[in-house]
């Protein structure tokens, strides 16, 4: 564990190589003598997978490679002192090259039109979006054990990369410790003369660590998809749709605790933040919800906190309270004093009574919740509300119908049964189409619903998905 403490301590001293500045180039060369050349490429190739994740392979290793190499040769006793930032000012300038070898980044040409140190910390602050289909397949036993005797150190970059593109979003901490994990298992029963007993004993020993990891790696992709307001929004509509008879002060506090774990982790270089925070917080979860749903109480009879995170997790939304309808909160209720969680209330209520997935309830609240906040700082709050509100109800009512409509039937039956279902609604709807222009409207309409008709949908996604099938609606 101290390893992998000391490759955690590296990390800032890896985007130091992009800054350029002495005193983390001191930094930098103790890490490479304490780390030793092989710990600090396999760092730098989990980093740099992460931070370009739609770079090549090939782009990649060339931009570890360039790293390693600086890095050595700028540490060595008897460089010139002006080694270090030239070679970085020359690695971050060959990066605006038109023939670079190295990842390229949609912000990397902004990044270009700078210079100096400006242009080497733009470059260092590029951030790609959240990955949010991850793609990696696990190959088997034989093909692992194939790709490893035949080349052990290609095979060992190759996972690295692959995985840290695919769940790049989880903490740095757990990418490096699952990859390294791994790693020596493949090493363990590849030699081995009993390999199948091994992976399967090694991967009994590991599954904690990798269900934390691609957990981490879901929870985090929200997080950076809609920051921390937006993710305390959509854990607070998840958490009502899965235990709609629950009450708001059951529910909140579970809302704002997660987001304040994903605020707190994700970001983190800690190698235990979240391997300490979920555990806890799935306590939390059955302490308040198990007896407000059924499937709620089955998680918490898991043997660990993980697999009970991880089936609350995937547990899906109940069916919704018929209740009166909720009416938008009043100006006094949102602005008056005291009055804190009347946006949390609505959202809550409208919640549990409303079956359509969270990223059509995110994407419609945000903006309308916002708008009414808006009339908080207008001279005339009751004024400005009463103009607004039956605009807000009549765009949140359609947009809600609109989405019930896309997601009608998929929920609650199998995939094959769905889109027998969604075929004869369209054929009802569109008498006169042709089988073949039917089964393209079905595949278009099945595949949107199998990405954005869930509960746990990509948001970064679905969000323009959301745009174009509203659009789609309203113009047939």
């Amino acid at each position: 564990m101290m390893r992998v403490l000391l490759l955690l301590l590296a990390v800032a001293f890896v985007h130091a190589l992009e800054r350029g500045r002495d005193y983390e180039k001191e930094k930098v060369c103790k890490e490479l003598t304490n780390l030793g050349k092989d710990d600090f490429t396999s760092l730098s190739m989990v980093l740099y997978s992460r931070k370009f994740p739609s770079g090549t392979f090939e782009q990649v290793s060339h931009l570890v490679k360039e790293v390693v190499s600086l890095t050595e040769a700028c540490c060595a006793e008897g460089a010139d002192p002006d080694c270090y930032d030239n070679r970085t000012s020359a690695l971050s300038a060959r990066s605006c090259e038109s023939d670079s070898p190295f990842p390229v980044h949609p912000g990397t040409s902004e990044c270009c039109t700078k210079e100096g140190l400006e242009k080497k910390l733009c470059m260092a602050a590029l951030k790609h979006q959240p990955q949010e289909f991850p793609t990696y397949i696990e190959p088997t036993n034989e093909e692992i054990c194939e790709a490893f005797r035949k080349d052990p150190k290609g095979f060992a970059d190759q996972f690295m990369y692959e995985y840290s593109i695919n769940y790049g979003q989880a903490p740095l901490s757990l990418l490096v410790s699952y990859t390294k994990s791994y790693l020596s298992m493949v090493g363990s029963c590849c030699t081995s003369q009993s390999s199948a007993a091994c992976f399967f004993k090694e991967r009994l020993q590991i599954k904690h660590l990798s269900l934390l990891t691609t957990i981490s790696n879901r929870l985090c992709s929200q997080y950076a998809a809609y920051g921390k307001e937006k993710s305390r929004l959509s854990h607070l509509i998840k958490l009502a749709q899965k235990a709609p008879t629950a009450n708001l002060e059951e529910v909140l506090p579970l809302a704002e605790g997660v987001t304040t774990i994903l605020s707190k982790c994700c970001e983190s270089t800690s190698e235990d933040c979240m391997a300490k925070e979920l555990p806890e917080h799935t306590v939390k979860i059955c302490d308040n919800l198990s007896t407000k749903n059924p499937k709620f109480k089955d998680c918490c009879q898991e043997k660990t906190p993980m697999d009970i995170l991880m089936c609350t997790y995937f547990t899906p939304a109940a069916q919704p309270l018929e209740l009166p309808a909720v009416e938008l909160p009043t100006s006094k209720d949102v602005c008056g004093k005291g009055n804190s969680k009347a946006m949390d209330r609505y959202t809550f209520e409208l919640s549990r009574r409303t079956h359509v997935p969270e990223v059509f309830l995110s994407k419609i609240l945000e903006p309308t919740l916002k708008s009414l906040q808006e009339c908080c700082d207008s001279e005339h709050t009751t004024i400005c509300f009463n103009a607004k509100v039956p605009q807000l109800k009549k765009e949140l009512s359609s947009f809600i119908e609109k989405g019930q409509e896309l997601c009608a039937d998929y929920s609650e039956n199998t995939f094959t049964e769905y889109k027998k279902k969604l075929a004869e609604r369209l054929r009802t709807k569109l008498p006169d189409a042709t089988d073949t222009e039917l089964e393209g409207l079905v595949g278009k309409h099945s595949d949107f619903a199998s990405k954005c008709c869930s509960i746990n949908s990509p948001p970064l996604y679905c969000d323009s998905e959301i745009d174009a099938e509203m659009k789609s609606t309203l113009q047939s």
